[in-house]
């Protein structure tokens, strides 16, 4: 979704050749049909097809509303993701001590159980990027020849690298077993957060009044998870999306019906003084329509691969990007060598995943 140049017409109209050829080849049929054989009844009074441009103006004005809404909620859910897991990494880094253990340890086990809890962390960012990655039946960007084109190009990180390779750097052996066993793996990190806490709090390396602020923690990225799994497994309403292709459809297919004869009609009237122009300009029909189609059925797919912003398209939230960034937070924060802390994801074509 975070470019870093705008994006041009060429790419736009490359992203929707397919469609722009069939819209220039309709108007075309039409144009041939009405004027060079004379098929004189193909046609539509432009009041009701104008009619149904505003409808459907209305409609893709809706679609695009409520994608934008989902992809802007999506973003601040995963921007507070980021600022709690900052705090996390503070508060672990600064409660965990032997100020009111009845049994000291050294250093070294403590760092071993803040180095346990952050590294978790990074787990449940890892299991939830990953949960959010995962297809549903009604997420079709990938169906669409274009949209399969960029699929190919790029490499969407949780699409090239096994889950539990990634899990395995930040869980033990029998925390990863654990995780790997249940359907929702970021819930289940959390839960193992929640006993280490508790064995702290046991042991006094964990002040009561620090295990209730960590815990509330951890509630709040309960919440956020859910949050995040209700934009993933609630689309947009069917009937909206439905509705709204059929339409655009409907009006895309009678412009040309209602468009050439009234340039065939104003050709007719530029004949008595530009005779040359005037015979020909119906045929200016055609780049006309072609960009009047263009435009809806362009704002109509921006709104279609809006509505899932976690496929892992151009346009969606780049959580693979936003977690990596909180691990290498963590991580530095941590004291740890920027030699063993693994490197951003790379762009690919200027967008962030």
């Amino acid at each position: 979704m975070l470019t870093k140049k705008k994006y041009s017409i060429k790419d736009m109209v490359k992203w929707t050749r397919w469609e722009t050829a069939s819209f220039l080849a309709h108007t075309a049929i039409v144009v041939i049909l009405f004027h060079v054989l004379e098929f004189s009844f193909l046609h539509v009074p432009w009041t009701p097809v104008a009619l149904v441009g505003t409808a459907v103006a209305f409609i893709i004005g809706f679609q695009n509303s409520a994608a934008y809404g989902r992809i802007w909620e999506a973003r601040k859910i995963w921007g507070g993701i980021v600022n709690s897991s900052r705090t996390w990494g503070m508060k672990v880094k600064d409660m965990v001590t032997n100020e009111y253990a009845s049994d000291k340890v050294n250093q070294e086990e403590l760092d071993k159980h803040i180095k346990a809890l952050i590294y978790r962390h990074i787990g449940w960012i890892t299991s939830l990027r990953y949960a959010m990655r995962e297809p549903r039946t009604w997420e079709v960007f990938s169906q669409h020849r274009t949209n399969k084109e960029w699929s190919d190009a790029i490499c969407i990180p949780e699409v090239v690298q096994e889950q539990s390779k990634e899990l395995s750097n930040y869980l033990s052996d029998e925390e990863l077993k654990y995780v790997l066993s249940k359907k929702n793996k970021a819930a289940a990190c959390l839960y193992l957060q929640s006993t280490h806490l508790r064995k702290l709090k046991e042991k006094g390396l964990i002040w009561e009044f620090s295990f209730l602020e960590l815990e509330n923690l951890l509630e709040e990225f309960f919440t956020l998870q859910g949050k995040s799994e209700r934009i993933k497994n609630f689309p947009y309403p069917r009937q909206y999306a439905t509705l709204s292709y059929y339409f655009v459809w409907m009006f895309l297919i009678l412009i040309p019906f209602g468009l050439v004869p009234e340039f065939a009609e104003i050709g007719r009237k530029m004949t008595s003084r530009f005779p040359e122009i005037g015979q020909y300009f119906i045929w200016a029909a055609i780049p006309f329509c072609g960009i009047v189609s263009w435009i809806f059925h362009t704002m109509m797919r921006i709104g279609t691969v809006g509505e899932n912003p976690f496929e892992g398209t151009a346009n969606d939230v780049p959580i693979s990007t936003i977690s990596r960034g909180i691990e290498i937070d963590l991580r530095q924060l941590m004291g740890e060598e920027n030699e063993s802390i693994p490197d951003q994801f790379p762009q690919q074509y200027d967008v962030q995943m």
